[in-house]
């Protein structure tokens, strides 16, 4: 089952589209912010570049609030590299490429073949303070990241 708010954010070291090493624990206990981490499919589709750009679109609004936005996928980093050049996109982009974190975060497949999609809204103290699982409603993951954020005094 997915993570459930009230739990604890598994940590996790990866690389990050810039080809440095992210570690979840240096922004929630190092730098004090709250972390929304949105899983998504792939680079570059319809949903997920909706997705992304609705997180672009409000970046300033996250950070502002005390937020960092970053988004995962199993995506290589020349592949995230290009997303985000292309759509302009401020966020972390992490690669997941084995998957590992998606299972950390019980981050499951739609109809067992497509990579789940799933927010995560992560407080200072590494609590997981929201989860929104919808793999059709992807512009709607935005939103209620921030609504939360603001919530929680970020």
């Amino acid at each position: 089952m997915t993570l459930a708010v009230g739990d604890k954010a598994p940590d996790f070291t990866i690389a990050s589209a810039s080809g440095e090493t992210f570690t979840l624990s240096h922004l929630t206990k190092g730098k004090r912010r709250t972390v929304v981490l949105f899983f998504y499919p792939k680079d570059d589709t319809p949903g997920c570049t909706a997705e992304a750009c609705g997180f672009r679109d409000l970046y300033e609004e996250f950070t502002g609030a005390g937020a960092e936005v970053v988004g995962i996928s199993s995506d290589s980093e020349a592949s995230h590299q290009r997303f985000a050049g292309k759509h302009k996109l401020r966020m972390t982009l992490l690669t997941d490429a084995n998957g590992m974190v998606r299972r950390l975060y019980d981050v499951r497949p739609t109809l067992g073949i497509f990579p789940g999609r799933a927010t995560f809204v992560i407080d200072r103290d590494g609590i997981v303070r929201h989860v929104f699982v919808s793999q059709l409603r992807a512009v709607t993951h935005v939103g209620q990241a921030l609504a939360v954020v603001r919530s929680i005094g970020a």
